[in-house]
């Protein structure tokens, strides 16, 4: 665990997963140790919940493209309530309610630079707020920076049961877009029905550009939400309307798609690429006002966090598994208290 100074406050023992290994789950287990303090321009969160995504399996397993040093603390995406502050602090105090970035979520305390800590309302609970932040950020980001999503747009979002596809399909009907979810089950299905989406669609290959066809009364989409990148990919793109755009959200594994360059031509269309990650490195103020605004929806009841599977610190295997399997629907969360 991360060690520093802290303002009025004593070192006491807390829980944390600790691993020792990148290779497998296996690797990570509860361990005991110090309460991390926060140093100057940081904050200690007491953490109810973390949100667990694909990636964060990913790194955890070594297979991202950005190994973490050793011992490693998973989880990132952090809700609870300030229990200590770093000197130059100001803006927080002990109690307030937030949500935020930090290194090594799964653990009962953490700490987490300023500029990442966000107050949230009373009226957003816990595992809605750690679900809300990355998943969330992404699919704004992605539909109004990136594909300047309009009002009576067309929307497909592929993969839309998962964490970010279900933040895509309701940030999608948000900005006032028609929306059309596709995913592999009809329990998926009808949780992105219950998202908000217009209409559904199976994932399956054959005669799948058919079905979006009718789907969209003989048109074709004018977004395409991809956090796959799978066997969809090609046919998506090669459904879209003129001046379509296709964000490149993430991957799944496997192969990563090609697509012939005369494709884009034809169509007059864009393949378009959003990192959430870069997006907060280098346009920092944005994306914070954008959170900002992310939660004055939930707030407000506009915009309601998808959770999906809740499970216990005890559990955290089972759930890092659950978030790696590609089974879950909307975010995965660990509660810690």
């Amino acid at each position: 665990m991360p060690s520093g100074t802290s303002v009025g406050r004593s070192e006491f023992a807390v829980r944390y997963v600790r691993g020792t290994a990148l290779n497998a789950i296996s690797d990570y287990a509860i361990a005991e140790g110090a309460a991390p303090q926060p140093a100057p321009g940081q904050v200690q969160i007491k953490v109810a919940a973390c949100g667990i995504g694909y990636v964060d399996v990913l790194v955890a397993l070594g297979g991202y493209q950005v190994k973490p040093s050793l011992p490693h603390t998973p989880g990132q995406e952090i809700a609870g309530t300030v229990a200590a502050i770093g000197d130059g602090v100001t803006d927080f105090s002990v109690g307030d309610r937030v949500l935020a970035a930090a290194q090594g979520g799964f653990a009962e305390y953490a700490v987490a630079p300023l500029g990442s800590v966000v107050r949230i309302p009373e009226s957003l609970a816990f595992a809605a707020a750690a679900s809300l932040r990355l998943n969330y950020l992404t699919a704004l980001h992605g539909l109004r920076d990136r594909a300047t999503l309009q009002k009576g747009e067309r929307l497909l979002v592929l993969g839309a049961a998962g964490g970010v596809g279900i933040a895509a399909v309701q940030i999608g009907k948000l900005l006032g877009a028609e929306v059309i979810a596709v995913a592999s089950t009809e329990e998926k299905r009808a949780f992105a029905r219950q998202g908000g989406a217009d209409r559904v669609l199976d994932s399956a290959v054959e005669g799948w550009r058919d079905r979006l066809k009718g789907a969209c009364n003989g048109g074709g989409p004018d977004v395409v939400f991809d956090p796959l990148c799978g066997h969809l990919f090609e046919p998506a793109f090669r459904s879209l309307a003129w001046r379509g755009r296709h964000l490149v959200v993430g991957f799944v594994g496997g192969e990563i798609p090609r697509l012939r360059v005369n494709l884009p031509l034809m169509k007059g269309a864009a393949l378009v690429g959003v990192d959430v990650r870069q997006f907060v490195l280098f346009e920092r103020a944005k994306a914070a006002a954008e959170i900002e605004e992310l939660i004055a929806w939930a707030g407000e009841g506009r915009l309601s966090p998808a959770v999906g599977r809740r499970f216990p610190f005890t559990d955290f295997a089972a759930a890092m598994a659950h978030a790696h399997s590609g089974r879950g629907m909307g975010k995965t969360v660990l509660e810690i208290a």
